[in-house]
């Protein structure tokens, strides 16, 4: 398949298995009517294989690790990792825990992180970009990292890019909700 026709695949795969309608609450605390079940794309092989493919088109070159917070992008960055050494790209991972662990070297982010490292901070849904901006408060403390862009599986349109732009962070979207079929919701609480 062409990297066209991966990317259909891919929103099919999500309208599919991981879009869901009703009443539901978000990690941002706002109310929605639909939900994107990130993982039943993440934890399934022809969608993570897809999902990883369609990161590494959109990874600038100087990236030299990607994660996020622990658990959505754990198995993201693992097969965008594993995926870009069979294409001969050198990358490493790591995981942003919610807290630092509370044994052992104490550390929130995990992973063979060096100071200074260029990473991009996965996500599979973004909102607000509340827990992104989380995830790369505890990269800059812990290991200084520079933070070169945040990919994403999909945007909801609820101010995830103007947020992560205030701060001086540039967002990619495989997706925005419209283009799967579904009409972006003013933020309720």
């Amino acid at each position: 398949m062409t990297c066209e026709e991966d990317r259909r695949r891919l929103a099919q795969l999500i309208k599919d298995r991981a879009l869901r309608f009703g009443e539901f609450t978000l990690a941002s605390g706002q109310k929605s009517s639909y939900y994107i079940d990130g993982k039943q794309i993440s934890l399934a092989g022809e969608g993570l294989h897809l999902l990883a493919s369609q990161i590494l088109e959109h990874l600038p070159p100087e990236v030299e690790a990607v994660g996020g917070m622990a658990i959505g992008a754990d198995p993201i960055a693992g097969a965008v990792v594993a995926l870009a050494a069979t294409r001969g790209r050198d990358l490493d991972a790591f995981i942003v825990r919610k807290q630092p662990k509370e044994r052992g070297t104490r550390q929130q982010v995990e992973g063979p992180l060096e100071q200074g490292v260029r990473v991009a901070v996965l996500e599979d849904v973004i909102t607000t970009g509340g827990s992104t901006l989380r995830a790369i408060e505890a990269l800059q403390r812990e290991c200084a990292a520079q933070v070169v862009c945040v990919i994403t599986m999909v945007d909801r349109l609820q101010g995830a890019r103007e947020n992560l732009a205030a701060e001086g962070f540039k967002l990619t979207a495989l997706f925005d909700i419209t283009e799967l079929g579904v009409t972006p919701e003013n933020p309720q609480s």
